[in-house]
């Protein structure tokens, strides 16, 4: 054979190998273009699922943030006479929805503690217990214990923290079991229990 013809063999080898690539690299981009296309499409069904699970946690957020922030806001407007409104703003952070706890008046974001002490704490405490109580599925037995739970409240209050608390037990069908010290707090029916 002459080198003419062994360079033409090996060429000939060379493009039949070249061929056999090109035909594998063909299958591998075919499959690969498929593999995207139903990437993207997993992509856009999971875009999709989870606007669902965001629309969904939204409606639910502004459902309990109403349930809860209503009652936390009335019990505050019962006891005080320039009275917090009570809400819970959600953040998206990390990946994940956050709340935050806000107290205002008159628009502008207060600090409880700092504008008037422990007793809008005291009473906005009560009244997130209560709410919990009440969003609790499946429902549970009506009742809480609470534990000198007015202790910061100014004694001119105590009358309207009395009937705030007397009225949501009977609005809502809670029972309330209250340990005080407080004698203008007593209500309903008193157990003396000596020391």
């Amino acid at each position: 054979m002459s080198d003419l013809m062994k360079k033409i063999d090996v060429w000939h080898r060379q493009v039949g190998a070249a061929v056999v690539t090109r035909a594998a690299a063909h299958t591998t981009l075919k499959r690969a273009r498929a593999a995207v296309v139903a990437g993207e499409a997993e992509y856009d069904a999971a875009i999709e699922a989870q606007e669902i699970t965001q629309a969904v946690a939204k409606t639910i957020q502004e459902e309990a943030h109403d349930r809860i922030a209503g009652v936390v806001t009335r019990s505050l407007a019962a006891v005080f006479d320039v009275p917090y409104e009570f809400r819970i703003e959600f953040e998206q952070a990390r990946g994940r929805t956050e709340a935050r706890l806000v107290f205002t008046r008159d628009g502008v974001g207060v600090n409880p503690i700092d504008a008037s002490g422990g007793g809008v704490v005291d009473v906005a405490a009560y009244a997130l217990r209560l709410s919990c109580l009440m969003l609790t599925r499946p429902a549970c037995r009506r009742l809480v214990v609470l534990d000198e739970p007015f202790r910061f409240i100014n004694p001119k209050n105590f009358t309207a923290v009395r009937a705030m608390f007397a009225s949501l037990a009977r609005e809502l069908g809670v029972q309330f079991i209250m340990v005080t010290n407080i004698d203008a707090l007593r209500c309903g029916h008193i157990v003396e229990v000596a020391g």
